[in-house]
């Protein structure tokens, strides 16, 4: 009986170490520290270029409003300026709302709000094709707090570009 039992044990323990694959031939040196990037490390036409390049990447909204006020058109503006410089950068427009409200309305205002940037891009001559846009709602906000500073950092709509 302890034959059967040792060598139940060792079958298993075989059986167990069958599945494990071999060491990698190559492996990643492991990352260096040297200090942070600074603007000779940032290569033209990036996201870095980019949000080193414009005013913000992130306009603000009112409270249950995605119209653009003069304040997010100076901001686009700018983006616009980027980005015709840049033309074969894709970006995408990321809609955001704060916390109150339903999940199915804040989807659909964050619609609007990345919508609302990007067709005014477009109207600057970016090309709409280039421009994707997601609403997230109130899903992933940026201040986590339940007032009124929090909710007009929320209420946003955030240009990414996608290289």
């Amino acid at each position: 009986m302890a034959r059967l039992t040792t060598t139940l044990i060792v079958a298993a323990a075989l059986a167990a170490t069958a599945g494990c694959s071999p060491k990698p031939k190559y492996i990643p040196p492991a990352p260096s520290d040297h200090g942070p990037v600074t603007e000779d490390k940032v290569v033209p036409g990036s996201r870095a270029d980019f949000e080193r390049s414009v005013t913000s990447n992130t306009i603000h909204f009112a409270y249950d409003k995605y119209d653009i006020d003069p304040e997010a058109r100076a901001i686009l503006d700018s983006q616009a300026a980027w980005l015709a410089h840049w033309p074969n950068v894709p970006v995408s427009l990321e809609g955001h709302c704060d916390e109150r409200g339903t999940r199915e309305y804040n989807l659909a205002l964050g619609d609007r709000r990345a919508n609302a940037a990007k067709n005014y891009l477009a109207s600057r001559g970016i090309n709409p094709a280039r421009i994707s846009t997601i609403s997230y709602g109130k899903e992933r906000p940026i201040a986590l707090g339940s007032d009124e500073a929090s909710w007009a950092q929320n209420r946003r709509a955030v240009t990414i570009v996608l290289n």
